[in-house]
C-alpha cells in the first residue's frame, strides 16, 4: 500500500486492513486519531523502527524532549520538516 493509499484508508475506513505491517498499522492508527493505541504498538515494533514511530508519535504530542531521547535511540536526528513530511517518509522507509 502506498502512503497515499494508507492515508486515505486511515481518513476513512474502519476498521483498520489486515494486511498491513505492524510499522504501518501504528501510522494508520496515529492517522485515525488513534494516538494511544499507535504509541503502544510501538513496543511490539523492533528497532530502530519502533523507536523511530515512537519518537513522531511523541513529536505529534509536542513532547519534544521525550521526542528527542526516541529519535536519538532510533539514530535518527529530530527533523525540521513538517510532521506531515515525517509521516509520509515513514510509510515508505518501513515498507
Amino acid at each position: 500500500m502506498t502512503a497515499a493509499e494508507l492515508l486515505k484508508s486511515a481518513h476513512s475506513d474502519k476498521p483498520m486492513p489486515q494486511d498491513l505491517i505492524p510499522a504501518h498499522q501504528a501510522l494508520w492508527l496515529e492517522q485515525a486519531g488513534e494516538w494511544h493505541r499507535a504509541h503502544d504498538m510501538c513496543d511490539s515494533i523492533p528497532d530502530p523502527a519502533g523507536s523511530w514511530i515512537h519518537a513522531y508519535l511523541h513529536r505529534v504530542e509536542g513532547d519534544l524532549p521525550n521526542a528527542s531521547y526516541w529519535y536519538h535511540r532510533a539514530g535518527k536526528e529530530m527533523p525540521s520538516y513538517s510532521l506531515e513530511q515525517e509521516w509520509l517518509q515513514l510509510v515508505d522507509a518501513l515498507a
